[in-house]
């Protein structure tokens, strides 16, 4: 979701959807990957109990986190909004009534950029 948000984020601010995913990849890198680090030797830690159920359960939370933060997030994500482009942001005309509606999918505005004043 973070990486989505980010690329979103870019993308309403004027970037292509190629340069906004480059650019979001590469500035939550670090805090998906410090964020996968902890949740693989947390649940790590849980294959070192005694209970095969619970060494079951860490082993198979860490190689999912491991996946996710590698295969998924660093691979397909990027690979797959590559190939959609534009279509990544595309909502049916048939759904259109039903996020104003319900209240979905609200019109953000950002921030502006900061620009240094030369003294």
């Amino acid at each position: 979701m973070l990486v989505l948000s980010k690329v979103r984020e870019l993308v309403d601010r004027g970037r292509s959807t190629e340069q906004a995913v480059a650019e979001g990849i590469k500035t939550t890198a670090g805090v998906i990957t410090s964020a996968a680090a902890v949740m693989v030797v947390t649940f790590a830690a849980f294959a070192t109990g005694s209970d095969q159920t619970t060494k079951q359960l860490g082993v198979g939370l860490a190689a999912a986190g491991l996946i996710d933060a590698t295969i998924v997030r660093a691979v397909l994500l990027p690979a797959a909004m590559k190939l959609l482009g534009d279509r990544n942001w595309w909502l049916p005309q048939r759904l259109g009534w039903l996020p104003q509606r319900l209240g979905w999918l609200p019109q953000l505005e950002h921030e502006p950029e900061v620009v240094p004043v030369a003294a």
